[in-house]
């Protein structure tokens, strides 16, 4: 599935270069989710950011940060970069950012709780502030958020000229129980995200069914 989501990611990075003719450059900000049983995932996430540093070019941006109990802060960001026009010092930025998110594998550890939405907000200030044409966040997550008693995150938020999207959303065991719940789960997120102003919603899982949609 992970060289399915590749396919899906080209095309949707492809497609936000030739859209945005005021900036050629474009910003990716990945959210990996790091809770609960979803913190074995983690290392199909690291297929992907090894695609997105094969994929972005000189002037691109990218940042990847975890989702854990409260992540509405920079420290929860493994690595960012703002690639160099010159293609020997990207290369450097490229192997340094690998480096930071493969040593970011071995030794993560698993939160009690999700904070999607703080990951959410973090990820649009920085994305605002690379000023890319295109900006687009990535949640590598299950898209269950459960939050401890006195983290707030129930108020509106503003996603104004950000794509979101999914990956790799997997079904929980009571999904699988009651398919309602993981469906209603997205359609949740789907409504939050574009009361917030973004582009577009997006859930990458199944290359098949989602090839016909990319090119309606």
């Amino acid at each position: 599935m992970v060289k399915r989501v590749f396919v899906v990611l080209l095309g949707l990075l492809g497609a936000a270069a030739c859209a945005d003719q005021r900036s050629h450059s474009q910003a990716v900000y990945m959210l990996v989710d790091t809770s609960g049983t979803y913190a074995a995932e983690v290392k199909k996430a690291q297929v992907i950011v090894n695609y997105l540093l094969g994929t972005l070019q000189p002037g691109d941006s990218l940042a990847v940060a975890r989702v854990r109990s409260r992540s509405f802060s920079e420290k929860d960001i493994i690595a960012k970069a703002t690639f160099d026009d010159r293609p020997s010092q990207a290369n450097v930025q490229k192997r340094a950012f690998r480096e930071q998110f493969d040593k970011f594998v071995r030794t993560v550890s698993g939160s009690a709780y999700t904070d999607i939405t703080g990951g959410m907000i973090q990820g649009a200030m920085f994305l605002n502030e690379t000023g890319a044409g295109k900006k687009t966040i990535l949640i590598f997550s299950d898209m269950q958020e459960e939050l401890d008693k006195e983290t707030i995150r129930n108020f509106p938020i503003k996603m104004n000229g950000i794509r979101v999207v999914a990956v790799n959303v997997v079904k929980l065991k009571t999904d699988n129980i009651d398919p309602r719940k993981y469906m209603g789960r997205l359609e949740a997120w789907q409504k939050r995200v574009e009361a917030a102003g973004a582009t577009e919603w997006r859930v990458i899982n199944d290359i098949e069914r989602l090839d016909a949609l990319l090119k309606s």
